[in-house]
């Protein structure tokens, strides 16, 4: 009797090991079909991928950087270009006017 448990519960160990080994190979099979699936959604739905979107948040960053400077620069020489109060008063000398004027 001890021989046919035995050979029973060696026979259930082996049963459940399959088991165990084929429902790992059709989880294996679901997760490939989910991801391809998923990406065929995605790729259909034209979604840009992490990297690019970074690269181009980058660059904007970049650029906002660039033009913040570019503003400034502007304003530094267009603050040196005008006249100041002083020198507007005195600017057209005796007799003078502005060209135009009779």
């Amino acid at each position: 009797m001890t021989q046919t448990s035995n050979r029973f519960l060696d026979e259930m160990a082996r049963l459940m090991n399959d088991a165990a080994g084929v429902a790992s190979g059709v989880r294996r099979e679901v997760d490939t079909v989910f991801r391809n699936q998923a990406d065929r959604i995605l790729r259909d739905l034209d979604v840009v991928k992490r990297e690019e979107f970074e690269a181009v948040k980058e660059m904007a960053r970049l650029a906002r950087e660039e033009n913040e400077a570019l503003k400034a620069r502007i304003a530094a020489l267009e603050s040196r270009l005008e006249p100041k109060p002083a020198e507007t008063k005195f600017a057209a000398g005796p007799g003078e006017g502005t060209p135009g004027q009779a």
